[in-house]
């Protein structure tokens, strides 16, 4: 019976793994089109959280939306005219973006910003805390507000400074949108961003309440953080890499098939139970298996065990004739040997017990020796009897 060649057990799963990896190589060469990274209130994304639906609406309004993923962009698209700058996601930014942003001319709309956004964006203005969103009304004299009536606001309840800060849809007490001006812009500051959503904007008056409150310039600088770019990074320029454009699912499964390539060789390597006696097939002449151990000492040195297998035999075979039970030490069956024969014990002792041959032709000495001497403790004793 032939042996299975390892490599051929693994050939299906070499060949699924192959053909995973060029799949996605291939799929990734046939996109014709760059990635588009998409974050939260998101003008260029048609999803549920997305902010497309409004974008659509303004532009039909004749209002531009300049779309920015890094705040230089949208720093210089904000300063190459009148603009107001809608930040969706201050979180993401650093203390350096944003008081970069806080020098750019015009007006500003904050979506659930955080302290530090506050503190560089709009000063005046603190979050006192949570609220659930829910429909409320606008509660205030913000026109822009009494025409939308009641829209879905909460999340951050704000507290303003400005005494000429207009407060809007209280919620537990304090409001979900404050608005106020300052020098020569209008900072306003929402609680949450659902209002804007795509998959708000046709309950209630979110729609008019968004377009009320972003209309008063003709362009809109939407600085949208992406949540693959670091902040402040910029997207890099010239050819993309390979690896780049291989989709994050194509990693996912090469990580699934090495786990199971790993699972398996772990399985196939566990520790076998006990030797279970078999009968040979064949019949092994015992020249042949002594020949074959010869050669395996000799194509790994092994003379050292050579040389141990040689005296442990010698000694088995000596000792009874010597009257000396089994498992003698080699050093009393030396001295017996000596008594016997008249050789010196310790050139007996030394042969018996001796180091490793260092050679070849050393261990083919020692064997020659053990051999008479073997044969010269038997003849004596046959003499004896």
């Amino acid at each position: 019976m032939t042996a299975t060649p390892p490599w051929r057990q693994w050939r299906g799963p070499i060949a699924l793994a192959a053909l995973v990896l060029l799949g996605g190589a291939v799929i990734a060469l046939l996109q014709s089109r760059p990635v588009t990274l998409i974050g939260d209130l998101d003008p260029a994304d048609p999803g549920p959280s997305g902010t497309h639906a409004l974008a659509a609406l303004l532009a039909a309004r004749g209002i531009t939306v300049i779309r920015a993923i890094t705040p230089a962009a949208a720093e210089a698209a904000a300063r190459s005219g009148a603009a107001t700058l809608v930040v969706t996601s201050p979180g993401l930014l650093t203390a350096r973006q944003l008081t970069g942003l806080a020098r750019v001319p015009g007006d500003r709309v904050l979506v659930a910003p955080d302290p530090a956004a506050l503190t560089a964006l709009a000063p005046g203005v603190t979050v006192a805390g949570g609220a659930p969103v829910r429909p409320v009304p606008p509660d205030c004299a913000m026109a822009a507000a009494r025409l939308a009536g009641n829209a879905d606001l909460g999340g951050l309840r704000l507290r303003a400074a400005p005494p000429a800060a207009v407060r809007c849809y209280p919620s537990v007490g304090l409001p979900a949108l404050v608005r106020y001006g300052a020098a020569d812009r209008v900072v306003t500051v929402l609680g949450t961003g659902l209002p804007l959503t795509n998959q708000a904007l046709a309950r209630l008056g979110n729609a008019a309440l968004a377009l009320n409150l972003l209309d008063a310039r003709s362009r809109v600088v939407w600085l949208v953080p992406g949540p693959g770019i670091p902040p402040g990074a910029r997207p890099a320029a010239g050819p993309k890499p390979l690896t780049s454009l291989i989709p994050a699912a194509a990693y996912l499964v090469a990580l699934q098939l090495v786990l199971a390539v790993v699972a398996a060789a772990l399985w196939r390597a566990r520790r076998l139970g006990p030797l279970v006696p078999e009968s040979l097939p064949v019949i092994v002449r015992a020249a042949e298996t002594v020949d074959g151990h010869a050669r395996l000492y000799q194509a790994r040195h092994a003379r050292g065990r050579a040389a141990s297998a040689l005296r442990t035999a010698m000694l088995s075979r000596t000792a009874p004739a010597l009257g000396l039970p089994s498992g003698t030490r080699p050093g009393a069956l030396a001295q017996a040997l000596a008594a016997r024969s008249g050789r010196d014990p310790a050139r007996l002792e030394e042969l018996l017990c001796g180091p490793a041959p260092r050679d070849d032709d050393a261990l083919a000495a020692l064997a020659d020796d053990l051999d008479v001497l073997e044969r010269a403790a038997l003849e004596r004793e046959v003499r004896a009897q």
